[in-house]
């Protein structure tokens, strides 16, 4: 059965997009096929070859083309960046209605690829297929991996690297710096176009707002306050939150030197360009917001002629985000701690949990799995000095006795998870693929991290930090 595409952002004028073919692999090897993902979209395996999935044929009813975008990258403002290694082939519809992009990312040169030679090295698809699919498991929302591919050819980084084609998935692949394209060259038509096509693809209730753009910014501001609510509840740090790395629709996009917290430091950060801590764990709740006040600034023409109205709508609904942010996060906090309830007292109870583990370098997931398991010992021997759990854990109990503990264990067991793609674990299953093109390592970390709730003693190995050793300091892009 063919795949039936729809390709409503084909459908946009041509200045938004270029029309451009996937380059083929010279020899093109599957390395995993997401079946289940394939299924749930609608799709047959079977027709989901190994030279579709490289860029080798492009199948009937696609429209493969590369999007144009902007950015602010580490706070500068680049006019012109687009997909300079990726090539949406086209847009699918799933049994249920919902529409999604299918990319292939490492296709090849596009006119936007400026530079660079337009593919992507084996390590950083291994490093997004492993992340989207553990942050999918943890329900947390996110692009997903349907298919990583070897092309059969060498790309030169530093040294020559196997190149590989990751086919992904994602609501869409509209950003911030979609908007500002258009934005940076006045073309308010072209605005209003891309704005329309965002609120009939993901908001359509803001269409029959009094002022839609004004109602899509809210939408977009709520989408990305739990998100990254949600990137914190599990210790995530992205690594490049660029404008351009930032999805209207609310999904993690972009998976580039991100990692996980191993010892809780809000000030960490791993990604190599990052030298500076811009995109730091405890920062990307204010960088979320002044990502968005340069969606507000791209917008203001839709929301009012009248730039000085327009200007105090976008502010009055920014202001919304600190709230709605500070909303989810604490709920999603209160969850890890067991709390059903809200009370004024448990901020503060945060707060002198997050001091206390950062003076100790306390493991942040294996804390707060251990904490929903036992009497509490286990959280406490991650300690460097046990008597500071002890100080915070009297407050703690108190706390939890103000309120029925009737399925405690049960909630923080589905807000903890035993295992994330830890990032030791990362760098290790990357070296065995490309130095000795063993995926055991892959296959392995992908089974580990499926099901990141359930108690799988198993898995238990995954589940421990890294030892001094194995800890990493840095992670990198691979462009």
């Amino acid at each position: 059965m063919p795949i039936a595409f729809d390709n409503s952002y084909a459908r946009l004028p041509d200045h938004f997009f270029a029309r451009v073919a996937p380059t083929p692999g010279r020899a093109p090897r599957l390395i995993r096929l997401n079946r289940p993902l394939a299924e749930a979209l609608g799709l047959d395996p079977a027709e989901l070859t190994e030279a579709l999935l490289a860029g080798n044929s492009v199948p009937t009813g696609a429209e493969p083309i590369a999007l144009a975008y902007a950015g602010h990258q580490f706070g500068n403002f680049v006019p012109q960046l687009g997909d300079g290694r990726a090539v949406l082939l086209g847009e699918l519809v799933d049994p249920t209605g919902r529409r999604f992009d299918l990319q292939l990312k490492g296709a090849g040169r596009t006119p936007f690829s400026r530079m660079g030679d337009g593919r992507a090295a084996l390590g950083p698809v291994l490093r997004e297929y492993v992340v989207s699919e553990a942050m999918a498991a943890l329900g947390i929302p996110t692009t997903r991996a349907l298919a990583a591919t070897l092309t059969g050819e060498g790309v030169m980084r530093e040294t020559i690297l196997p190149g590989a084609v990751l086919a992904r998935v994602a609501a869409s692949h509209i950003r911030v710096g979609t908007f500002q394209f258009f934005a940076a060259r006045g073309d308010e038509a072209a605005l209003r176009a891309l704005a329309d096509h965002a609120i009939q693809r993901h908001y359509p209730e803001a269409a029959g707002a009094e002022r839609p753009a004004l109602a899509l910014l809210d939408a977009v501001i709520t989408a990305q306050a739990t998100l990254v609510a949600r990137w914190l509840c599990v210790g995530f740090i992205h690594g490049v939150m660029n404008t351009d790395n930032m999805s209207i629709a609310g999904e993690t996009i972009d998976y580039g030197p991100c990692a996980f917290l191993d010892a809780y430091d809000p000030a960490k950060h791993f990604s190599a360009i990052d030298q500076f801590g811009r995109y730091a764990f405890g920062n990307q709740p204010r960088i979320a917001q002044w990502n968005l006040t340069r969606l507000a600034e791209a917008l203001l023409p839709l929301i009012d002629t009248d730039q000085t109205r327009a200007i105090a709508l976008a502010e009055a609904t920014l202001a919304g985000f600190p709230t709605r942010f500070e909303a989810a996060y604490h709920e999603g906090l209160r969850r890890k701690l067991g709390l059903a309830t809200a009370r004024p007292e448990d901020i503060d109870l945060i707060s002198a949990l997050f001091a206390a583990m950062a003076a100790n370098q306390v493991d942040y997931t294996a804390f707060f799995r251990a904490l929903g398991s036992g009497d509490g010992a286990g959280a406490r021997a991650l300690f460097i000095d046990p008597t500071a759990f002890d100080g915070w854990a009297e407050g703690w109990r108190a706390r939890l006795a103000l309120e029925d503990g009737a399925g405690r264990a049960e909630r923080m067991r589905t807000a903890n998870p035993m295992i994330i793609p830890r990032n030791h674990r990362i760098e290790a299953l990357i070296r065995a693929a490309v130095e000795e093109e063993d995926f055991g390592p892959f296959e392995a970390m992908l089974a580990a991290t499926a099901d990141p709730y359930a108690d799988r003693p198993e898995f238990a190995a995954y589940a421990a930090p890294p030892a001094l050793e194995e800890r990493v300091h840095q992670t990198f892009c691979g462009t």
